[in-house]
């Protein structure tokens, strides 16, 4: 298991030499910091822990600052972990986007956009209630909160119950992306469809848990090279 952190800038479309549109997301991935390397001797799980993103220290707690200071490094910004990782680092190095390669798929962990209030309907796709015969005034409520009778037994309404509430802001994982391309000197990616989040949202690429096996690199169109320079 490898993984960076990195932003995410936006959307965009991309061309193969057989005239193939490919919608993409880039992905800017600027060097990450190894902050921490866990072991199961002393945390009982193998992780590394990576800082992505300067801040000022005036912008951020004594704990970041001090923990990051023991990594010869300035505070950062987004600290994450990636599990059970295989990748040969020690704390202070850094780790850069190289480490993926156009055809690798990949899992992208970020936070969904925030919806804000809504109710069922939006927010769990739950069913209207009858317009007429005498329904006219539960079009849009979910009906009871019983489940088989569970709640009266019980007293309490049962976990996972669909209700109202705020919609968005949670962890997502979009699983099994192809990456497209990787450009070690702009330090970004290009990721084949859609990642969690709003632009400039932080978010995770990392090896594919329940992938099936690595696709063929692709050859995109490049229209820079016959660009006449005026």
């Amino acid at each position: 298991m490898k993984g960076l952190l990195g932003r995410k800038l936006g959307m965009t479309q991309v061309f193969t030499e057989d005239g193939v549109l490919i919608p993409v997301t880039v992905v800017e991935v600027t060097p990450n910091v190894v902050l921490q390397k866990k072991t199961v001797e002393t945390d009982g799980y193998n992780a590394v822990q990576l800082g992505f993103e300067e801040i000022k220290e005036k912008r951020t707690t004594k704990a970041n600052i001090g923990h990051c200071k023991k990594a010869n490094t300035s505070p950062k910004r987004f600290i994450k972990e990636v599990r059970d990782c295989d990748m040969d680092v020690n704390v202070g190095d850094l780790v850069n986007v190289d480490i993926f390669a156009a055809g690798e798929t990949v899992d992208v962990i970020g936070t969904s956009k925030g919806k804000g209030y809504n109710g069922t309907i939006v927010r769990n796709n739950a069913h209207q209630g009858p317009k007429t015969h005498g329904g006219s005034k539960n079009i849009r409520h979910i009906g009871s909160l019983a489940t088989n009778g569970i709640t009266s037994r019980q007293g309490r309404i049962m976990k996972g119950t669909i209700m109202a509430g705020q919609e968005g802001g949670y962890t997502t994982t979009n699983q099994n992306l192809t990456v497209i391309k990787v450009d070690t000197e702009n330090n970004y990616m290009l990721i084949k469809g859609n990642v969690p989040g709003p632009r400039k949202g932080c978010v995770m690429v990392r090896t594919a848990k329940t992938s099936k096996g690595d696709k063929e690199p692709v050859t995109l169109v490049d229209y820079t090279a016959n660009k006449e320079v005026q």
